[in-house]
């Protein structure tokens, strides 16, 4: 194990996404004296989901989200958030040097030993989703260069794990029929939920002393329970089932261990 604390760093496109996405992961590691940080990249000022005529604006949703974020890092024990200050629905549009530079300098005054993201497929197509993955994997090799000259001028961090956070084909199956469609259009095509077969699943985090936790972190975010739609309604018992069914994630690369035996913890290889 390393000497000092381990950290974990995971990046994000929404206020939301750390709770619905890997909330008892994050509460899991808190938990166990892992220092758990934050970047997102947007405050969410589009995801309204209530009536049109109540929709306070971008501006005073993503004030109103930015206050729900802080709310569950406390619930999940997250030590530090730090926002990259985009406009959500326009994280892809962002300077892609600016926005890797903003991350690797986060990546270099965090020192993550692990750092977690979004898929290429961005978990269900997001386009907010799939910029935050590519940025993420960009930063993390920006930063370990000594070469590249960071916000802040730091001196180069090799992150030694990465991961996507997946969710797997059991999980998806278990909730679409309670969620129904939930595709949406981009550029003319459908989009939806993309599920990671069980054989591609590399790693799986036992959430489940942690689930509540992870409820309470995602009913801080009381704008975005609409869009959980009969979700949200379920007895807690069902909730905390279907947070038990997350921790799913794909190693995309270890400079630490390796191999197809699936691993029951991020740090394997470093403690």
């Amino acid at each position: 194990m390393p000497k000092d604390s381990l950290r974990l760093l995971a990046v994000f496109a929404h206020p939301d996404d750390e709770a619905m996405g890997m909330g008892g992961t994050l509460a899991k590691y808190s938990a166990e004296g892992v220092d758990t940080y934050l970047v997102c990249a947007s405050r969410g000022e589009r995801g309204w989901f209530g009536p049109k005529e109540q929709d306070p604006g971008p501006e005073r949703l993503g004030q109103l989200r930015e206050k729900e974020l802080r709310c569950a890092g406390e619930k999940l024990g997250l030590k530090e958030i730090h926002f990259l200050d985009y406009i959500d629905g326009d994280v892809d549009q962002a300077d892609p040097g600016e926005a890797i530079n903003k991350i690797a300098t986060h990546i270099r005054r965090i020192k993550p030993h692990v750092v977690v993201t979004f898929p290429p497929d961005g978990g269900y197509g997001h386009p907010d989703h799939i910029a935050s993955g590519q940025f993420t994997a960009a930063a993390i090799v920006a930063a370990a260069d000594s070469s590249f000259v960071d916000l802040k001028k730091q001196v180069a961090h090799r992150v030694l794990k990465y991961y996507y956070m997946v969710d797997s084909e059991s999980f998806v199956n278990f909730i679409e029929p309670v969620m129904g469609d939930i595709s949406f259009q981009v550029g003319g095509q459908t989009r939806g939920e993309i599920a990671w077969k069980e054989w591609a699943i590399t790693t799986r985090i036992d959430v489940s002393a942690h689930t509540k936790a992870a409820w309470e972190a995602i009913q801080c975010h009381q704008s975005q329970l609409a869009a959980l739609g009969p979700l949200a309604e379920m007895h807690e018992d069902a909730i905390y089932a279907v947070l038990g069914m997350q921790g799913t994630f794909y190693r995309a690369f270890s400079l630490v261990n390796g191999g197809r035996k699936v691993e029951t913890d991020l740090f394997e290889g470093l403690r």
